[in-house]
């Protein structure tokens, strides 16, 4: 049986077979800790192990995943995983801040005719794209080339009615491939195409500006700003406004980065087995492509591909999602506060030295004054951290803080699972559920909220967040009340 080791209020470390290495570094307070299964501790361990891995973080929302842990980091200098990015390549969070005070929205009349006028510009369902709702954005084949080559580029946000000043505030507006150009996108899109690899590329790319299923959403929010001049400063640099409307949503690269992710997996475990290679602990999920060879390059621009589309979606919903806004309160104004990625490798420096950081719902968290923020909006305050809760407890905005370095520079996604969803649908009452959220006066577009997506499916937000908080990696600067929530109880494709 595996142990944690405590050595701090909220950090640990996990000792590997024989102290095999640098161990794996912890992250949860003893109550989070305890909550741990074994499984998951030993996925940590076995991406630890990996070959050319050098680092393995788990953070307080961690729980089984697929190869890793969900709410892991993974870091390596030599070799790419797909497995610690997940199959839904860049599932990310973004933030909208309106103008609009509290009050405008606290009859549910007009919470309701708000949700009307989204749910006919921005779908939800694992299947379903803009062609299935009535003001939607129409995106053809040549757009989703120019949209998954590019990403948020100034063309394509002009094309689809995306203000490109938005792009300023993304964590990555755009991708390139493995050779750091654009042409080599294409040339792996025309591949791809060619060999009949995405058989429905308009349907697929008719998804740009949806939701999906599962744990993906929208949410309406009311921002409250923590209440220390230090982070009303932040707030206001964030774009924050404290009392007024807000909109969080969370989603990915959808069918295509899915088709994508998984193809990859196929190719890699061909090449595994060509090669009698053995996998890593033996499980495929873990299998890898070494740095500079054609098969990481191939994933890296794949990876890149889907990146590129979860990017242009994110900034569509939010387009899309203002637009709703506007058709029910006219002169609403909205600018996006972040986007920032959970499912995805980049290269950054970790401990003074180049690696591929792969965060499988983790975050990005960097501080003020750090050198990659240089040029940016938060190069002074560090960059917006989202992390969504679930809508009783609500969500949060953070920032980093430098003890975040211990941990790759990185946080937790959220709150983490702590029921699998067939566990949820037998143990929780529907009931109790849509009581919970009608009692707090939160609207959903669902007849009945999709019980295995429920708040108690998932693990304590307020000792996760306190977690983070008291290992020094972040520190909250607004916290989200949550007043309706767009949802699908379709299956996810994280």
């Amino acid at each position: 049986m595996n142990v944690i080791h405590k050595t701090d209020e909220a950090i640990g470390f996990l000792p590997l077979p024989n102290d095999a290495g640098k161990p794996i570094t912890v992250i949860g307070t003893d109550a989070i800790r305890a909550g741990f299964d074994e499984t998951c501790l030993q996925q940590a361990i076995n991406s630890r192990l990996a070959p050319g891995v050098t680092d393995v973080v788990l953070n307080p929302d961690g729980h089984a995943g697929y190869g890793a842990p969900i709410g892991c980091v993974m870091v390596s200098p030599t070799h790419i995983y797909p497995g610690p990015v997940g199959v839904d390549i860049k599932c990310s969070m973004s933030l909208l801040q309106m103008d609009i005070p509290e009050d405008a929205i606290a009859d549910k009349r007009t919470r309701r005719a708000i949700i009307d006028a989204i749910v006919e510009r921005t779908p939800t369902g694992a299947g379903r794209g803009q062609r299935s709702v009535k003001k939607s954005r129409h995106v053809d084949r040549d757009l989703g080339v120019k949209a998954v080559t590019q990403g948020a580029s100034q063309e394509v946000c002009e094309a689809l009615g995306i203000p490109f000043a938005w792009a300023g505030r993304c964590e990555d507006s755009t991708h390139t491939g493995h050779d750091g150009t654009y042409d080599a996108l294409a040339n792996r899109l025309e591949k791809i195409l060619a060999e009949g690899r995405i058989k429905n590329f308009v349907e697929k790319i008719g998804q740009l500006g949806s939701y999906g299923g599962g744990n993906h959403f929208g949410e309406c929010e009311i921002t409250r700003i923590a209440d220390r001049p230090s982070m009303r400063e932040t707030a206001d640099v964030f774009g924050l406004r404290d009392g007024h409307v807000s909109f969080l949503s969370h989603c990915g690269s959808r069918g295509f980065g899915n088709i994508l992710a998984m193809a990859q997996f196929k190719d890699l475990e061909k090449k595994f087995e060509t090669w009698s290679t053995p996998y890593p602990a033996g499980d495929k999920k873990l299998v890898y492509a070494p740095l500079g060879t054609p098969e990481a390059n191939a994933y890296l621009d794949d990876l890149a591909l889907g990146s590129n589309f979860a990017t242009v979606n994110h900034m569509l919903i939010n387009a899309l999602v203002l637009e709703a806004f506007q058709e029910v309160l006219p002169g609403t104004m909205g600018n996006l506060v972040y986007f920032i990625s959970h499912n995805i490798a980049r290269e950054e420096i970790v401990h003074g030295n180049k690696a591929w950081v792969h965060r499988k719902g983790a975050t990005r968290a960097v501080p003020g004054g750090h050198f990659s923020l240089h040029g940016t909006p938060f190069a002074a305050t560090g960059h917006p951290i989202l992390l969504p809760g679930n809508p009783r407890d609500g969500s949060v905005v953070m920032v980093a803080q430098g003890g975040a370095e211990r941990t790759a520079w990185s946080v937790n996604h959220g709150a983490g699972r702590q029921m699998g969803r067939k566990h949820a649908a037998r143990t929780l009452d529907q009931k109790t559920v849509d009581a919970g959220l009608d009692a707090a006066d939160i609207l959903t577009n669902c007849r009945k909220y999709p019980i295995d997506e429920a708040p108690d499916a998932y693990k304590n937000f307020p000792e996760v967040l306190r977690s983070v908080e008291s290992a020094g990696l972040a520190t909250t600067v607004a916290r989200l009340q949550a007043r309706f929530v767009i949802k699908d109880s379709a299956e996810a494709d994280d």
